[in-house]
């Protein structure tokens, strides 16, 4: 119940997503991540980026069928050594905790449709596309969107500052 009986400060309007601008994005993660695995995807394969000394990032095939693959796409243990002496030493981190702070994502590409969807990230396993505000898990109402825009400025600073390890054959 509102003071003021004509405003419209307790009424909500119920968050709806925009659909053109998500699948949008998703069709700009798809040829992202199309051209980062070089239009090659097989079951099994990984593709490793090393931004730099203290970050990497994987991205793992997991399933191919004929209209979709699935993939996992990971940020790497980084150079725990190096990370210490960057901390000033004395904290010990457990991989548990280490394992958290790496975020992780499985992407579903849609080769019919020539879409990338994320489809879970780091503890929510099945992105819904919107959620009520508030909730339990304090997730944003748009979390569908803003994970799918992390993945997109994931796979942009893969292929600006990435550096892939490559096997050369001779000819």
């Amino acid at each position: 119940m509102s003071f003021f009986p004509n405003s419209t400060v307790n009424k909500r309007k119920k968050y709806q997503p925009n659909l053109v601008s998500l699948m949008s994005l998703c069709a700009n993660n798809y040829l992202l991540l199309l051209k980062i695995q070089a239009a090659q995807i097989q079951p099994e394969q990984q593709r490793r980026f090393f931004i730099n000394e203290y970050l990497a990032y994987r991205i793992t095939v997991n399933e191919v069928t004929r209209y979709t693959s699935l993939l996992t796409f990971e940020q790497e243990a980084c150079d725990q050594q190096a990370l210490g002496q960057t901390l000033n030493q004395g904290i010990a981190q457990s991989t548990t905790l280490a394992k958290a702070l790496r975020p992780r994502m499985s992407i579903r590409l849609y080769h019919d449709a020539r879409l990338a969807e994320v489809i879970s990230s780091q503890d929510i396993y099945q992105v819904k596309p919107r959620y009520n505000y508030p909730n339990k898990r304090m997730l944003q109402q748009d979390e569908k969107q803003q994970i799918n825009q992390f993945l997109n400025e994931w796979l942009h600073l893969c292929l600006d500052h990435g550096q892939v390890n490559i096997e050369l054959q001779r000819i």
